[in-house]
């Protein structure tokens, strides 16, 4: 599980730094996504293809399924971390969620975000008020606690 907040510096090429929390869930591979809101999604591999298994076995015959299948392939990079734990987000990665030196990585449950630090700090101050009434209607068990 994904969890925290984390400030890392994107370098000249592209790199970060993972937070050691997350290093060894992604140690083995993982994949780099556009995500809504413009920020990144970094999901483990193996999540990653099952979260994509019943798109990869839909009928391609059917438009709607080709172009998901086309767009979600493109807006995506394979990627494994270096000894050092740095991954290599590329540049059209980078342009999509308008990435400079200053980000923020999120734990954000089953993956981590990155996001633009400007717009994560628009992203979640705006979120706040949401934030405490979904609270009260998303996290409520069948008992209404």
């Amino acid at each position: 599980m994904f969890l925290g907040t984390h400030t890392p510096k994107l370098d000249e090429k592209g790199r970060f730094f993972l937070p050691a929390k997350f290093r060894d869930e992604l140690a083995e591979g993982l994949v780099i996504t556009r995500s809504q809101d413009r920020c990144l999604a970094i999901y483990p591999m193996a999540t990653f293809v099952t979260m994509t298994r019943p798109v990869s076995t839909a009928p391609a015959t059917l438009r709607q399924v080709r172009d998901f299948q086309r767009m979600l392939a493109a807006g995506a990079s394979d990627e494994v971390p270096d000894k050092q734990g740095r991954v290599t987000i590329p540049p059209a990665l980078r342009t999509y969620a308008g990435l400079g030196k200053e980000i923020v990585v999120v734990g954000a449950i089953n993956r981590v975000e990155v996001w633009d630090a400007a717009g994560w700090e628009a992203y979640s101050a705006a979120q706040e008020d949401v934030f405490a009434q979904m609270n009260e209607e998303i996290l409520t068990d069948d008992a209404g606690h």
